[in-house]
């Protein structure tokens, strides 16, 4: 089937069973999206970077519905007002999750990129040279700071 069949095929779908459709594709998106959030929470990054294929799997069968349900509004909107106005509500959970998930994430980055510069630090300070200068103290040159860090990313 091709695309231009799909959209269609979603176009012309009983107004009910196209807003159930959204609401489910909806619940699936805001259920992966909790799990990753809590799992970056635990500190468990592999984990929650597992779930990455099938968030992006449901974000985008979401995405076709919800612009399906965005050209078929007004059909809608007589059709079916009850099962829209929990799509709408279902949606104000999945912008909650969003923002929730993003804050997680900026937190996450904030973290490692702490480690990283406390690492390149130690590395640095490790590397100095151990003479003393005019002043009657330690040197520090700043050419010998540390130039790069390689992550085993297996770890």
């Amino acid at each position: 089937m091709t695309a231009a069949a799909r959209l269609a095929a979603l176009d012309t779908m009983p107004a009910e069973e196209l807003c159930r459709l959204a609401e489910t594709g909806l619940s699936a998106l805001v259920d992966v999206m909790n799990q990753e959030t809590t799992l970056l929470r635990a500190g468990h990054m592999r984990e929650a970077g597992k779930l990455t294929p099938e968030k992006t799997g449901l974000a985008q069968d979401y995405v076709t519905l919800a612009r399906a349900v965005q050209r078929q509004n007004q059909r809608l909107s007589v059709e079916a007002p009850a099962a829209l106005d929990r799509l709408r509500a279902g949606h104000e959970s999945l912008a909650t999750q969003m923002a929730e998930n993003l804050r997680v994430l900026a937190t996450a980055k904030t973290v490692t990129e702490d480690i990283l510069t406390d690492v390149a630090r130690m590395v640095g300070q490790q590397d100095r040279a151990r003479t003393y200068g005019t002043a009657g103290r330690v040197a520090v040159d700043p050419a010998s700071a540390a130039r790069g860090l390689t992550v085993n990313r297996a770890l």
